[in-house]
């Protein structure tokens, strides 16, 4: 294990980075995946033909918010060394805002899409600067093995959340309680779980880079835009953040709309949607352990691609699937596939950034990612209202980015980018 993590880092301290994934994936699992995406648009917008757009539409809000902060907030914390800080405050935002869902009843829109909007780019912010503490922790050749356990470890963090709003739910559900009582208190569940999970990030991390005087809040948007404006001088890395727009607009449509899939396509009602996300969030547990071990190995351009394809045969599964049965092979390929692709990515990001520039550079991958989540879901929700419901036919277009990503893939050189990054850090500390 030492011989995997940077001088200086225990182990006990990698368990408390990895288990911020595990606190922050009840977040995304119950609130965007599994249970309050379809209870927003079966009972809050009373199942109205523009409601999953209107869902879409928020999270791209909440998404837009996050790619345009994304970068300064990083050049604050690589100049003040601010991001347990920063960690501190995104984490009770979301909790509070996802603790106000309680309050969204049958017909209370306003209060819904606010509290949506606020308490996903808390999370998303969060979750840029727990992935710029990556390569303080792992040595560059392990660091698809340390992400893909904290991934794993995320996974993990999404059943426990999920569980525990199950096993509510089912009590709530013999007690003649509908989704209208339940699903509040779901949100109360999984709000609680994420405070104190996250508990022992907060308090155990510790953040080892040095504070950089010269990125004050004064140049900070300077340093952003030198840094954009410089791109050019690393083409795989930009390539790779072009990439990552294309590709991850898909995976963002299939966690925001899973759930809503499954029930408008094959009549899932809660229960079974919540199990078939327990299902998954397994296997993409083991997507994302095994195959942090497996890129380290076959190399991290290899390792994206094949998880692409995966993508790519999994919506035709999916969009193909004529019951239930074929539909499950799709999920659980879905499952496999998200693991090890979120995984990989996190750590193709902390191979090409440039050393002294990490949190800035995971907010421009912060920013890639929220724009794919703005493209991807609008994308299926605009389809889905054009041609009046049919996610089968929504499904499908939006599964064309997984395509695209892979095309553009292709001219990515993991080792010249690295290269390339050292360069970078030497030409910004001269200008």
């Amino acid at each position: 294990m030492a011989r995997l993590l940077q001088p200086g880092v225990r182990k006990r301290e990698l368990w408390a980075w990895a288990m911020y994934d595990f606190a922050n994936s009840g977040y995304t699992t119950v609130v965007i995946t599994a249970v309050f995406g379809a209870y927003f648009v079966a009972v809050v917008a009373d199942n109205a033909s523009w409601a999953t757009f209107l869902w879409t539409l928020a999270l791209s809000v909440s998404y837009a918010l996050v790619m345009l902060t994304a970068p300064l907030i990083g050049a604050w914390a690589d100049a003040h060394t601010g991001k347990k800080k920063g960690l501190w405050l995104t984490t009770l935002g979301c909790v509070g805002f996802t603790a106000l869902l309680y309050f969204a009843v049958p017909g209370a829109l306003v209060l819904a899409i606010v509290a949506l909007i606020l308490s996903n780019t808390f999370f998303g912010t969060g979750e840029n600067l727990i992935a710029a503490f990556l390569p303080e922790l792992a040595r560059p050749r392990a660091l698809g093995r340390v992400s893909g356990w904290g991934w794993s470890l995320g996974y993990v963090g999404g059943l426990v959340s999920l569980g525990a709003s199950l096993a509510y739910i089912n009590w709530a559900q013999g007690q003649g309680q509908g989704a209208a009582e339940f699903v509040p208190v779901a949100m109360l569940i999984t709000a609680a779980i994420f405070l104190l999970a996250s508990l022992p990030t907060l308090l155990m991390l510790r953040e080892r880079a040095a504070p950089q005087p010269d990125h004050t809040p004064r140049n900070a948007w300077r340093q952003v835009r030198y840094t954009l404006g410089h791109l050019s001088q690393l083409p795989d890395l930009k390539r790779f953040l072009i990439c990552t727009v294309l590709y991850q607009a898909g995976i963002q449509a299939v966690i925001t709309l899973a759930a809503i899939y499954a029930s408008q396509v094959f009549h899932f009602d809660t229960q079974r949607t919540i199990v078939l996300v327990l299902v998954v969030n397994i296997t993409a547990a083991i997507g994302a352990f095994a195959f942090g071990h497996v890129q380290d190995r076959i190399g991290h351009v290899t390792a994206i691609a094949l998880t692409l394809a995966g993508w790519i045969a999994m919506v035709l599964l999916a969009w193909a699937a004529p019951d239930e049965r074929m539909f499950w092979v799709a999920a659980n390929l879905a499952g496999l596939c998200m693991g090890a692709s979120q995984s990989a990515g996190r750590a193709m990001v902390g191979l090409l950034a440039p050393p002294a520039h990490q949190a800035e550079f995971f907010g421009l991958w912060g920013l890639a990612v929220k724009l794919a989540s703005i493209a991807g879901p609008l994308t299926y929700g605009a389809t889905s209202w054009l041609t009046a419901g049919d996610h089968r036919q929504a499904l499908l277009i939006t599964g064309a980015y997984f395509v695209a990503g892979l095309w553009v893939l292709r001219g990515i050189r993991a080792d010249r980018g690295r290269r390339a990054a050292h360069r970078f850090t030497l030409q910004a500390g001269l200008a």
